[in-house]
Formats: C-alpha cells, sequence, structure tokens
C-alpha cells in the first residue's frame, strides 16, 4: 500500500476549522439589556414574543444538554450554570484525507481544557501525537483567543438574541411557534458570519423560524431556515436544549484524566 505522507500543517487546518465551529456557536452575541425572560408588570397576557422570550434558559434551570448546527458545523455539549461551565464536542471529517478528527473543549469559570482524537489516519504520515486526556490551556498563549470557547452565560446558542429581533411571532400550538427575524438586527446580526449576513442582503431582514417550548416552559428547539447566499447552500440554523435539571455537572478534570496542554496543542490552535 502507498503510503501518503502529508505535514502537520494539513491536521491543524482540520483542527482550526473545528475549533471554529465549535466557537461559532457560543460567541458574539449578548442578551438584551432587559434579558430575555422579561414579562410585562400587568395581568394582560403575554404576547408570544414575550412567551417565547420567557422561555430561553437564564441559569435557574440547572443543567442541560445542547445541540447546535450552523454553517460551520454541528456540535453538542453540556451547559452547567452553577460551574459557569460548559463542555462542547464535535467531530470534523477532512474531504480530502479522509480522517475524522473529534475535538472537545470543557470550560469551568476561566479555565478551559481541550481534548484531541484522530481516527481514519491509516497511511498518513505527520499526525501531531497527543496524550488522550483533558490539555489545560493557558489562554496567555493562544495566539488568537477566539480559537478557544469563554464561558458568555447558559444561553450558548444565542437562542434570546436571536427571538429579541424576531418581526413576527405567531403561536401554532401548544408550546409551537412560528415567524421571522431579522438577521441584520441588534445583537442577532453576530450570530451568523459578517460576510454571510451581508451576501443574504434583504433576504436576512426576514429569515424564516420555528421554535418548540417543552412542557416544562423551557425552550426545547430553535429553528432557523437560512436562505441560500453567494455560493453557501440554504441550511437549518438550529438550537437545542434538552434534560433541563437531569443533565451532568461540568466538573474540572483531575488526577490522571488531565494535564497542562503541551505545545503542539497551541500549535494546533494557531492554525
Amino acid at each position: 500500500m502507498t503510503q501518503r505522507t502529508r505535514t502537520a500543517g494539513l491536521f491543524r487546518r482540520v483542527v482550526t476549522a473545528a475549533a471554529v465551529a465549535a466557537t461559532a456557536l457560543v460567541a458574539g452575541c449578548e442578551p438584551a439589556a432587559s434579558g430575555p425572560a422579561a414579562a410585562p408588570a400587568t395581568s394582560t397576557a403575554p404576547t408570544p414574543k414575550q412567551a417565547l422570550l420567557a422561555a430561553v434558559p437564564d441559569s435557574t434551570e440547572g443543567t442541560f444538554r445542547f445541540n447546535g448546527r450552523s454553517s460551520t458545523g454541528d456540535v453538542t455539549g453540556l451547559v452547567d450554570p452553577t460551574a459557569k461551565g460548559m463542555e462542547l464536542s464535535l467531530a470534523h471529517k477532512d474531504p480530502e484525507l479522509g480522517f475524522t478528527m473529534r475535538m472537545s473543549f470543557r470550560v469551568v469559570a476561566e479555565d478551559i481544557w481541550m481534548k484531541v482524537r484522530f481516527t481514519g489516519t491509516e497511511g498518513l504520515t505527520g499526525l501531531p501525537k497527543l496524550p488522550n486526556r483533558w490539555l489545560k490551556l493557558d489562554r496567555a498563549r493562544l495566539t488568537d483567543p477566539g480559537s478557544a470557547p469563554v464561558w458568555e452565560g447558559v444561553d450558548i446558542g444565542n437562542a434570546g438574541p436571536l427571538i429579541e429581533a424576531a418581526t413576527r411571532v405567531e403561536e401554532q400550538g401548544a408550546g409551537k411557534y412560528a415567524g421571522t427575524i431579522d438577521l441584520t438586527s441588534g445583537e442577532a446580526a453576530k450570530a451568523l458570519e459578517a460576510e454571510e449576513v451581508t451576501a443574504l442582503g434583504d433576504a436576512a431582514k426576514a429569515v424564516p423560524f420555528t421554535a418548540e417550548v417543552g412542557a416544562d416552559g423551557n425552550l426545547s428547539r430553535l429553528t432557523l431556515q437560512v436562505p441560500a447566499a453567494g455560493k453557501r447552500k440554504a441550511y437549518p440554523y438550529l438550537v437545542e436544549y434538552r434534560d433541563y435539571g437531569t443533565a451532568p455537572k461540568v466538573d474540572v478534570p483531575t488526577g490522571t484524566a488531565a494535564q497542562a496542554a503541551p505545545k503542539v496543542a497551541y500549535e494546533l490552535l494557531a492554525g
């Protein structure tokens, strides 16, 4: 069998792409000043938009699981409000070389760890050697601070800012909503890449969405149907929250499960 020799640079490209996917859904947006769960102070029934905003997690629900999808990829994870912690995981397959990289980040307050594993690497050389442990990163050593996620609150899928930007919200049954969102408005404009919003043009001002609220009153799903723009195909921007109060806690990895990140870990994240 012919062995394909590749440099670590190609692997860095995949790691960088995966890191972007892991951080894209959890960075950029800020909650509205009034808070996503604001409700009218009168006895008047809340509007569909107010009811939907009230369902966005605000740290009182306990731990929960998270699934997200954007134009950069899919991410799964955990959120632990008490620990100011989250764990994000994703898999990225290189279309040229065929190997798959599985990357996870764990954040607890200001601290962050990373774990990386490669599969399907038969016949490839130049693969970075990384311990199968949680590798604690020193943020001061990151060439690009945006290459690793930070704790910015429990609504890591940016559901609150997106719903705030809704120009139309209709209730279509128990716990089911639909409407349109203006992705050029306020903090919602940061949910997608700036060039993507620009490419959408006027279509960005009325992006269709659906949302679901569970029987517990918590948001379970928000889906935006982002239309095609330029060379980018149409795709669903998805946020799913589930297992409120029953998901595992996000703890600091200890003992033999963790170690300081070696130099190669920083080189990979640097791209």
